[in-house]
């Protein structure tokens, strides 16, 4: 028989959470909570690849009624993404900034809250590298290159943390007021560069001073990949870590999942939602100013070009487990990279990578309404 506690903490009841301690619980009851969460585990992977693999059988109708071969079409897919050397790192380097702002999305997540700010934090924080680097263009190379990286993560964890603000002091809804500072961050951001920051020096697009040649960032030993895409993996692996085995992580997945039992257990909530907006923008802001520094050279039009979007689907592919976000990040990463690839020799639309990531996003979410309900994971 159970003991009272042991059916409070499966109900998730704040009323004797506090009273609860640890080596009260049975032994059986740790390994099936184990046992159920490796089965939630292995849903979510089921849920996300078969929605993958939805998406592409809509894209190969498509191809078909287009009158083109679908599994050229698969085949121009998988040698644009990972079939030569030239395509791997095209691949990586789309990564790379793709796995930042997916943790954008994925940690404020954790805290039940769904923040779509990638963008806006990237390009400020891009922007805020060339600033950063401006000011301190006299210092020694390693020391400028990690002064200007850190402007820009706090630029992009500052702009994401109003949102946590607004939604804690105010009750603002999150994801209607991160997307609209995505609009006010682009703004912001195209009317510096056009005037108050411009080189003019550079007649075919508008874009800002330029960072100090000795604070750019290299390249990987043998590739043509910037060290972002190491900065990206590092990132991803810590908040692993952080998320599943620090008190940190499991106070922020306790409100995420019950914020009725967080609030019964005495947690910090609104400084929980705020960190985990800072963490995320700061990671948003950081791949902004990677690309400034490692691809750039300065801040322009070619930072807008979606990055902050496609984390978004990134996150919700790998269902925000930050080590996921790795591999879906490479996996959409090289979609973006075989755009070109279908033009060429299907004379396809450029957007048409764009429609597959829409399909993708969409099945996603259709297949959270599976959730629970596949009989091959049902608890018995």
């Amino acid at each position: 028989m159970q003991s009272p506690n042991d059916r409070a903490i499966e109900r998730a009841d704040p009323a004797t959470l506090r009273s609860y301690r640890p080596d009260q619980a049975r032994p059986w009851l740790a390994l099936g909570a184990l046992a159920r969460g490796s089965q939630q585990t292995l849903e979510a992977l089921c849920l996300s690849a078969g929605a993958l693999l939805v998406a592409l059988l809509l894209v190969g109708v498509f191809a078909a009624l287009s009158g083109k071969d679908p599994f050229a079409v698969y085949s121009a897919l998988y040698v644009g993404a990972f079939a030569t050397r030239f395509s791997l790192e095209n691949t990586f380097t789309q990564a790379a900034p793709i796995m930042l702002t997916a943790l954008c999305t994925a940690v404020p997540a954790r805290v039940g809250l769904l923040v779509i700010g990638a963008e806006g934090a990237l390009v400020l924080g891009g922007l805020f590298a060339v600033l950063t680097a401006t000011a301190v263009s006299g210092a020694s190379p390693w020391t400028g290159t990690i002064i200007a990286l850190a402007g820009g993560a706090c630029a992009g964890a500052v702009w994401i943390a109003a949102v946590g603000v607004l939604k804690h002091v105010r009750g603002v809804n999150e994801t209607i007021a991160s997307l609209l500072m995505n609009y006010i961050a682009i703004a912001v951001f195209n009317h510096l560069i056009s005037g108050p920051i411009r080189d003019f020096s550079q007649t075919l697009k508008a874009q800002s001073w330029s960072v100090p040649p000795t604070f750019m960032i290299g390249t990987l030993p043998g590739w043509s990949v910037h060290w972002g895409l190491v900065v990206g993996i590092c990132a991803c692996v810590l908040m692993f870590v952080v998320m599943r085995y620090t008190t940190l992580g499991f106070s922020m997945d306790v409100l995420g999942g019950n914020r009725r039992a967080a609030q019964a257990a005495g947690l910090p909530i609104g400084r929980l939602m705020i960190l985990a907006c800072i963490i995320g923008g700061g990671a948003a802001g950081l791949a902004g100013a990677l690309e400034v520094m490692a691809v750039h050279g300065a801040a322009s039009e070619s930072l807008i070009v979606g990055f902050g979007y496609t984390g978004i689907l990134v996150a919700f592919l790998a269902r925000q487990n930050p080590l996921a976000i790795i591999p879906v990040a490479i996996l959409v990463g090289g979609i973006s990279a075989s755009g070109g690839v279908l033009q060429r020799r299907f004379d396809m639309p450029a957007a048409t990578t764009l429609v597959l990531q829409g399909l993708i996003f969409i099945c996603v979410l259709a297949s959270n309404s599976f959730a629970g309900r596949l009989p091959w994971f049902r608890t018995r």
